[in-house]
């Protein structure tokens, strides 16, 4: 039976920045239209972690049971380690996505917007059908594309129209940026388990651009998504401080060129996680910054 601490460690707890992003810049997004709302940010903040760890424990027992994470590097594997029972993993996975949906109801209701079901089906979906299921599209290479729609549009622009009804440029700009911070995270781990995904047969993106041009694209993915607010500076002067987090981005982005062992592009996962905490926290502070200028 798992411990506790094997538990939260198996939830990969590095991860969650990626979940809290998209949160933080469609509520200011939302406040700099002045129709701010505490209580459904906070519902927006809640569903989005609980889908994060979620799909963490659906990857965890998915892999296992397949066997892909017999011989990884990295964070604890709770089924691949054999520290609980894949049972017990799913059931894990299924009780999170089933609060999450609880509480995505609470919000649905408070915005009248019952349209939003869909979206939350769907993105319940998405998160198990990443490695679950006979034909999961994370094999398939399609997991950077369902994490950068799921985790950088959906839950950014989902964020501002819970709160304000509509969406505006800066949620638009935002959610393409966390989107691809969030894409470049998962290229990271990916590119680190490109050995034993080849000799699962798991065709992750990474494993179809190979090991030089998905390093690569982690470089391309965090620079586009910080010059991006160049667009926003124009009319929203204090969006160019998003652009002090260039120098936090050089170290994992020489780590993912010039790191060969894969131990060393472990770090990469904290540090790219970090930098999408940041980058939204600057990202936000821009636009209420900006606010009136």
């Amino acid at each position: 039976m798992a411990t506790a601490a094997q538990w939260i460690q198996g939830s990969r707890p590095r991860t969650l920045p990626a979940a809290i992003a998209p949160v933080l810049i469609g509520t200011a997004a939302a406040y700099e239209l002045d129709l701010f709302k505490p209580l459904n940010a906070v519902l927006a903040a809640l569903v989005a972690l609980l889908l994060q760890i979620g799909v963490n424990y659906a990857n965890d027992y998915s892999d296992g049971i397949r066997g892909t994470d017999e011989d990884r590097v990295g964070p604890l594997r709770l089924v691949g380690s054999g520290a609980a029972k894949p049972h017990q993993v799913k059931y894990a996975a299924f009780s999170i996505f089933g609060l999450a949906m609880a509480l995505g109801l609470v919000l649905v209701i408070l915005t009248q917007s019952w349209w939003l079901i869909l979206v939350g089906a769907g993105a319940v979906m998405a998160a198990w059908g990443y490695t679950g299921g006979k034909n999961p599209y994370g094999y398939m290479g399609l997991g950077d594309v369902f994490v950068f729609v799921f985790f950088g549009l959906v839950a950014t622009l989902g964020t501002t129209y819970t709160q304000a009804a509509q969406i505006s440029l800066p949620a638009v700009v935002g959610a393409i940026g966390t989107g691809l911070i969030a894409t470049a995270l998962l290229m990271a781990n990916n590119v680190r388990d490109i050995p034993t995904d080849i000799k699962a047969g798991k065709k992750t993106l990474a494993v179809r651009l190979g090991d030089r041009h998905a390093r690569e694209s982690y470089v391309l993915m965090l620079a586009v998504a910080i010059l991006l607010v160049v667009i926003l500076a124009p009319t929203r002067p204090w969006m160019l401080i998003v652009l002090l987090l260039i120098p936090a981005c050089l170290m994992p982005a020489w780590l993912m060129i010039n790191g060969r062992k894969r131990k060393s592009l472990i770090p990469v996962l904290k540090q790219t996680g970090l930098i999408n905490l940041g980058y939204s926290i600057l990202f936000a502070l821009g636009l209420v910054l900006s606010r009136g200028f």
